[in-house]
């Protein structure tokens, strides 16, 4: 009978051994033979192998010099650029390419938290953006959607939510995510119920039109609970009093159709750029939606892709559709063609000035489907206003993790971090457009596409 024990013991032990290993063995990737551009802009690094535990990268290196584990599943990315997944810093999930705001807000308020913000999300990811930044919706909706994605009950990028905008005074029927101030404690107040909310960033618009005492407090208030806060940059003053109050990051190119930035403005961002200690000041230009604009009212194939219908019933795609009928009729962007030839100098001057841009899109507004407005304004950066491709994508894999304060986790390919990492066939560096179809997306060691 001992021996029997013993033997059933030994047994026991033997499956339990295997059994483990098999688990083990399940949860180690390889990624082998690719050209791996690790985000933080030196040369690629050819044959790559990266090596996957769990959901974390655990090692680095080259074919024929790096050991791949017993048992580990290994995926091929012979062929391929293997880079960080691509950040999108300026996403509004709430919205879907709709032209008509009011129609959208007033129809669709209901069901942005179960049915449009968890599609916008799924599209972006099948774009091979595995994170992104939410500037302006719904506060509750914005930290549901937020938290399902991060428990895996829904699928889409690890998304850093802002919740409503903060200005002075809401737009009417826009209350829902759009918050006013009214006096320095109330402008205190409404970032604590933010902050308390459960938000990672502050959002603040048209601080221009508040006291300067206001937009202050709003900054003071965020930065007492380590928030950054990003703020419009659509009027000189807006910018101004920006910097004046020491927001982290600004928002789009702005400034209507004048040609370029007030030399006084460039002074201030010198001088705020100049001071290392305060770290980088951060830009979001968010240019291709207007770039391209005329393009796509003349050539509005693209507005019949069915990536951007992925997770929406048929009646808002038809609606969606309905709205796009006339592209080159929408009030939204009359102004575009005054405004287009003024963007690469004002982006360019931004650029002189110091400030470190990020890739960011507006992705979500008329005509902007979140399949396929990031990698839209990396194009436009590289093949229209002469950026270096591997910079452009260390704005929109690097920098973002830095400036929200998460790059010991998140922004490039190396060891320790989350195994967020995209793979498109041919040579992304010389072709920036091969991005508008990522052929695998992992996001943290989990291969969804």
């Amino acid at each position: 009978m001992r021996t029997m024990i013993s033997n059933k013991a030994k047994w026991a032990v033997t499956l339990l051994l295997f059994v483990s290993f098999a688990v083990q063995s399940q949860n180690i990737k390889a990624l082998v033979g690719g050209t791996m551009i690790d985000g933080f802009g030196g040369p690629p690094l050819r044959n790559s192998v990266i090596i996957i535990e769990n959901d974390r990268i655990k090692e680095i290196g080259q074919v024929g010099t790096l050991a791949i584990p017993s048992g580990a599943e290994v995926i091929s990315t012979e062929g391929m650029s293997v880079l960080p997944g691509l950040w999108d810093m300026h996403v509004h999930l709430m919205l879907n390419g709709h032209s008509n705001y009011t129609h959208w807000d007033s129809t669709y308020i209901d069901i942005f938290e179960s049915v449009i913000m968890p599609s916008s999300a799924h599209q972006l990811l099948m774009a091979g953006v595995t994170s992104a930044r939410e500037l302006g919706a719904p506060l509750e909706a914005s930290i549901n959607v937020r938290d399902r994605i991060n428990k895996g009950e829904i699928p889409g990028p690890t998304v850093y939510v802002s919740g409503p905008f903060i200005q002075k005074k809401p737009y009417p029927r826009t209350e829902e995510f759009r918050w006013g101030v009214n006096g320095v404690q109330d402008a205190r107040n409404k970032v604590k119920i933010l902050v308390d909310a459960g938000v990672d960033v502050i959002k603040l618009i048209d601080q221009d039109e508040m006291t300067f005492e206001e937009a202050k407090a709003v900054v003071d208030e965020a930065h007492k609970y380590g928030k950054p806060v990003v703020g419009h940059s659509h009027r000189p003053d807006e910018i101004r009093v920006g910097l004046k109050i020491g927001i982290d990051c600004f928002e789009h190119t702005g400034l209507s159709s004048a040609p370029e930035y007030p030399e006084d403005i460039i002074a201030m961002i010198k001088e705020r750029t100049a001071k290392m200690n305060m770290g980088p000041l951060f830009w979001t230009p968010t240019v291709e939606g207007l770039y391209n604009y005329e393009y796509m009212r003349n050539n509005p194939e693209k507005l019949d892709d069915p990536s951007w219908h992925l997770d929406l019933p048929d009646s808002i795609i038809r609606d969606i559709r309905a709205s796009l009928r006339y592209p080159g009729r929408m009030p939204y962007f009359q102004l575009t063609p005054v405004r287009k030839p003024t963007l690469e100098k004002k982006i360019n001057q931004l650029k002189d000035a110091g400030v470190v841009m990020m890739i960011g899109t507006d992705s979500g507004i008329p005509m902007k489907f979140h399949s396929q407005s990031t990698w839209n304004e990396l194009d436009v950066w590289v093949n229209e206003f002469g950026f270096d491709p591997m910079l452009t994508i260390k704005a929109a894999t690097y920098w973002p993790a830095v400036s929200m304060r998460v790059d010991q986790d998140y922004g490039t390919i190396s060891e320790g971090k989350y195994a967020d990492i995209i793979a498109v066939r041919g040579d992304v560096l010389r072709y920036i457009s091969l991005l508008q179809n990522v052929d695998m997306v992992i996001k943290h060691g989990k291969r969804v596409k």
